[in-house]
């Protein structure tokens, strides 16, 4: 069997899920038949110590994603791959520019995983954006996505051939999940015998609406004794935090960060909660339901409802529905029965999500 050679183009491996991603595929993707290797506009992030010795990493140098394209066209030209394969949202339309300058006969396969809208309709940043992707999918091969939901709007807005996009869910649950929950965790808020304790885990931006689950705290720490233990990093952390202390939640809030393994938090939590307002499919929810945590989600387009059976293995409220995500967090914190059933049936639905089916699916979008 000849391998093919596969060249993956991002901005770089941050903190976010498709940086997540991206290093599992580099890492999984079975090498009797991939050659891989990386373009990074700015080769940092804290999952580059994730990749294995025989991945090749092609930095570009630029200094912004936008000023790439010379630099990746002429890498494609100079090694000559047999796929292209862009693993961001915002890297797409820079991948097929350059694919295209390159004349390059490489597959092209692209992967959105971002809601086209994200709550701003007005905003002339969003409009450009998507019309340049109307006008640059259609030249790819094949446009991988990240959910059901996400693959009919682009089908809708893009006007994109339905046969040209394919739904592959992320790869979110690995065989090591045992193992990445047991690890230690020396916060005091996970000690035995503490005060319970909510996850929620996202970057801190506009779509993931923590104002509202805020707000849903400030309630549900008005009826119980709990606390909110935030993962994640973003531009709105200062604004957050005074917002927690606006409403006289700080003390029972933590800001922590940025944690490659969020799995040890989840596992340790009574609750994730998630507010967006918009998704491609959230991996956070997988993940704490992979751990057996009950989650509670906004039904927000896309993602959360294909990940959750609501009122099985987990809760969907409303988008911005601030009464009814604390109303679920007070029922499932006062009924440690309710608590346990959802978890197990959380833990059983999150098996649609292994590494394993994904990798598959991945496999055949690059081959064919």
């Amino acid at each position: 069997m000849v391998k093919k050679k596969v060249l993956f183009f991002r901005p770089s491996l941050a903190q976010g899920g498709a940086d997540r991603v991206t290093a599992t595929l580099l890492r999984r993707l079975d090498r009797a038949r991939f050659e891989v290797s990386i373009a990074l506009v700015s080769a940092e992030g804290p999952f580059m110590q994730d990749l294995p010795a025989d991945v090749t990493v092609h930095r570009l140098e630029s200094r912004r994603l936008a000023l790439s394209v010379p630099a990746l066209r002429r890498l494609i030209r100079r090694i000559e791959p047999d796929v292209v394969f862009s693993t961001a949202s915002a890297a797409n339309v820079i991948a097929v520019i350059a694919h295209g300058l390159a004349r390059s006969r490489s597959r092209l396969v692209l992967s959105e995983r971002s809601a086209l809208f994200r709550g701003r309709a007005n905003d002339a940043k969003q409009k450009i954006e998507v019309a340049l992707k109307r006008v640059t999918y259609r030249r790819a091969d094949v446009v991988t996505v990240v959910s059901n939901g996400l693959g009919n709007q682009l089908v809708t807005n893009l006007s994109l051939p339905r046969d040209l996009v394919r739904v592959v869910y992320n790869p979110i649950v690995e065989e090591d999940l045992a193992d990445r929950i047991a690890e230690p965790v020396d916060h005091p808020w996970f000690a035995p015998g503490a005060v319970p304790v909510i996850v929620a885990c996202a970057r801190l931006v506009i779509q993931k609406d923590y104002p509202s689950l805020l707000a849903a705290f400030s309630k549900v720490r008005a009826a119980r004794n709990v606390r909110l233990f935030i993962l994640g990093e973003g531009a709105l952390r200062s604004s957050l935090e005074a917002l927690a202390q606006k409403i006289g939640i700080a003390n029972d809030v933590c800001f922590f960060g940025f944690d490659k393994n969020p799995l040890k938090y989840m596992a340790r939590a009574q609750i994730l909660m998630h507010a967006s307002n918009t998704e491609g499919l959230p991996g956070s929810l997988i993940q704490a339901m992979a751990c057996g945590t009950p989650v509670i989600s906004t039904d927000c387009d896309y993602g959360p409802r294909e990940v959750i059976s609501s009122n099985v293995d987990g809760f969907l409220v409303p988008v911005g529905d601030v009464d009814a995500l604390a109303e679920r967090a007070i029922r499932l914190l006062g009924d440690d029965e309710l608590r346990a059933t959802m978890g197990a049936r959380a833990r059983e639905s999150s098996a649609r999500f292994s590494v394993e089916s994904s990798l598959k699916r991945y496999a055949a979008a690059l081959e064919a």
